[in-house]
């Protein structure tokens, strides 16, 4: 009989590629998304689709008892760390209060491993290249909603033997991302702009650099984790190696679409300027990942973009606070 796993924010960008990966895996996958930043297409077939959102005590605890998940994936959240300061409390009771609902039902059902999809927000600014012995510095409420998780697992390991594996990706692209959200996922943001005949919107003079990471690269090692003991009660960086300024990410998205690059200068916003990391503990545990170039991985998704056509940009309704929100944010 096939171990029956629950994947949260399944019909999501990263959470839909890891249930592909579970349901190749042979796993029977419950996947569970309220939709709100993604589209019921994106779940994979095979697996069993719920909606609802982590936040809501009363489903949780029922799709726990009705289905004795032997594992947990947990990626729903929302990643907007730029916003996330000026939606604190969205921001915990969607990041940090919604994961600590499973976490209770994880330790209450014996999960065996509960997995984790935390960020690399959590190590802060002048931490490169980012490793996991660094003592995290989040500087956002998103950062910081990831790593009180991360500790918050901890911390159930040692009181329950909960076990577990955290992963801290970053500047995730590719197939099935949310394109038409206005407050993260540059690639996505760029590729929508570009097909609407709009400038590529860089905060500040675009020098500063991100390692940007195709799904594919991801994914597999997040849904393995389980299946892995080496990996257990560890922590792991995983992407690409190598960093691009936002200048030189616009060039490639213009190249990928034959067009020049058109870039609209905004006021530089509060944000870490260089985020890289290292990635040498996720080699030795899972292996090298296919390392999907950044010209090869953003041709992929620019033919997948194509084929799915422009989107309205989605504004944030319930903004909290206005001080010092970006001007083009300010709607």
């Amino acid at each position: 009989m096939a171990d029956t796993v629950l994947v949260t924010g399944a019909a999501g960008f990263i959470g839909s590629h890891v249930a592909e990966h579970c349901v190749k895996l042979g796993m029977d996958v419950v996947a569970l998304d309220d939709l709100s930043g993604g589209f019921a297409e994106n779940v994979p077939a095979g697996a069993r689709s719920v909606q609802g959102s982590v936040t809501d005590v009363t489903l949780v605890a029922r799709l726990f008892h009705e289905h004795r998940f032997r594992y947990v994936y947990h990626l729903a959240a929302y990643a907007a760390e730029g916003l996330s300061h000026f939606i604190r409390r969205f921001n915990y009771e969607t990041n940090l209060v919604g994961s600590v609902n499973l976490i209770n039902e994880a330790v209450k059902g014996e999960v065996e491993c509960f997995v984790f999809t935390s960020s690399i927000a959590v190590y802060g600014a002048n931490q490169t290249p980012m490793t996991e012995d660094l003592v995290p510095r989040p500087e956002d409420p998103y950062g910081i909603s990831k790593y009180a998780v991360e500790l918050d697992l901890a911390a159930a390991h040692h009181m329950f033997g909960l076990p577990y594996v955290v992963f801290r990706p970053h500047n995730v692209y590719g197939e099935r991302q949310n394109i038409a959200d206005r407050y993260r996922n540059v690639i996505g943001i760029f590729m929508n702009q570009v097909m609407q005949h709009q400038p590529m919107s860089v905060f500040g003079d675009g020098t500063q650099t991100r390692a940007f990471s195709h799904v594919d690269d991801i994914a597999p090692a997040i849904a393995r984790a389980p299946l892995v003991p080496e990996a257990y009660q560890q922590v792991f960086n995983v992407g690409a190696d190598k960093p691009y300024t936002v200048n030189e990410l616009a060039e490639e998205v213009a190249r990928a679409f034959g067009v020049a690059p058109n870039v609209n200068h905004l006021p530089a916003r509060n944000e870490v300027l260089h985020a890289f990391a290292s990635h040498e503990k996720a080699a030795r545990v899972f292996g090298a990942p296919l390392g999907v170039s950044l010209r090869d991985g953003i041709a992929r998704m620019a033919a997948w973009a194509r084929a799915r056509g422009p989107m309205s940009p989605v504004v944030f309704k319930d903004i909290e606070v206005r001080k010092k929100l970006p001007p083009s944010w300010n709607v």
